[in-house]
């Protein structure tokens, strides 16, 4: 059987080991590494998808099992021919297990063997979420990438919680992908757990390598724990990886974290942050975070980032924009929106072009100190 994903490797980077690659799924290659936004509930919010094309150059984008499930529900969207023909997008997709969305609802959820009930956060209903029923809403939605169902262990965590969490995770991979009905049109991928613990990471890993899945996330990292930790067990981590085939990290948005991943060996990031920070008048620049809603802004009528190709940045002020935030205009978060999701896809469009001069590392540093990171 034909693989729907494939990983081609092109270069690594002599400084770094950061890996410059080609994802192949069946709605188009994607370059890698990349930054992925994601579309929650079918939409990135107040983006279209000519918007997301054209002006902020996604790739692939992601959408969310849990709520999808709950509104308006997999059947319904299967009946409309699957997430692309739902939400008009013809580029690849990436669905993420709900996982994280079940049990960040701590106190309405109950973790089994079998799976998590839980309740929803709309109306307060029962549901459980197992493996297969994860796997049929999954096939149902129809995206290119599709996670295994996980446990995302929190931090900080005992030794034995997450040892017993991550175990649980590989069984509910072997389900998962004995329960998968689409395997020559969606690629599933294993999800690595074990908190921060090396030794539970390197079985996790080892245990879902065994599997032979077309592709690998990294999850339960960038959960609140120092970043020092987190790249520490990420470099770990991804020892473990094939190199033949994708590595995701999996929640990751703020420029020095996907960084960070790349050079890592980490080949697709995605995270909520470019856009809820929009709509809170927040914008990402070259050289550090612009609060656009704050009084410094109304009389600067320079756009929010000389270095940025963005429509916005091209057509509008602070000024302007901070006129629009201020009067809870919904143009004001559009604008933010579009130019957040470009500065995040131009920063790996850059991070490509280093891994390509064997430069990441250098690149890394200046950016750094631009940006206003310590290194």
């Amino acid at each position: 059987m034909k693989q729907p994903i494939t990983y081609e490797l092109l270069h690594i980077c002599k400084q770094t080991g950061a890996r410059r690659g080609i994802i192949h799924t069946p709605h188009g290659d994607i370059q890698t590494p990349i930054f992925m936004p994601v579309g929650t509930q079918a939409t990135v919010k107040s983006m279209t998808p000519e918007e997301l094309k054209d002006e902020v150059k996604a790739q692939i984008i992601l959408s969310n099992t849990y709520h999808l499930y709950l509104r308006p529900g997999h059947k319904l969207v299967e009946e409309a021919g699957g997430l692309h023909k739902f939400m008009r997008w013809d580029r690849p997709i990436l669905t993420d297990c709900g996982g994280f969305q079940v049990f960040s609802l701590s106190d309405l959820r109950t973790i089994s063997e079998d799976g998590v009930e839980f309740k929803s956060h709309l109306d307060g209903s029962k549901h459980m979420f197992t493996p297969e029923k994860v796997m049929e809403i999954e096939n149902s939605l129809g995206a290119d990438i599709i996670m295994s169902f996980d446990e995302c262990c929190p931090y900080p965590s005992t030794y034995e919680y997450a040892k017993n969490s991550m175990e649980r995770t590989t069984r509910w991979a072997k389900r998962c992908k004995k329960a998968h009905q689409k395997p020559d049109k969606q690629g599933l991928f294993g999800i690595v757990q074990g908190g921060m613990y090396k030794d539970l990471r390197e079985k996790s890993a080892k245990d879902l390598v065994a599997m032979d899945f077309p592709g690998y996330a990294v999850g339960g990292l960038s959960v609140g724990e120092p970043k020092e930790l987190m790249c520490d067990v990420l470099e770990y981590t991804t020892k473990f990886l094939p190199e033949n085939k994708p590595r995701y990290l999996m929640g990751v948005g703020t420029p020095d974290y996907l960084l960070e991943a790349a050079v890592r060996g980490i080949d697709m990031c995605d995270c909520v942050l470019p856009t809820r920070i929009a709509r809170n008048g927040t914008a990402m620049t070259w050289n550090g975070k612009v609060v656009v809603r704050n009084a410094t802004y109304e009389k600067d009528f320079s756009p929010l980032d000389t270095e940025c190709d963005c429509y916005t940045c091209k057509n509008y002020t602070r000024a302007y924009i901070r006129h629009l935030v201020k009067a809870n205009e919904i143009l004001g978060i559009r604008l933010l929106s579009i130019h957040n999701l470009r500065f995040l896809t131009k920063l790996m469009e850059r991070v490509r072009e280093e891994i390509e001069n064997d430069n990441l590392g250098n690149f890394k540093d200046e950016f750094y100190k631009k940006y206003g990171y310590l290194k």
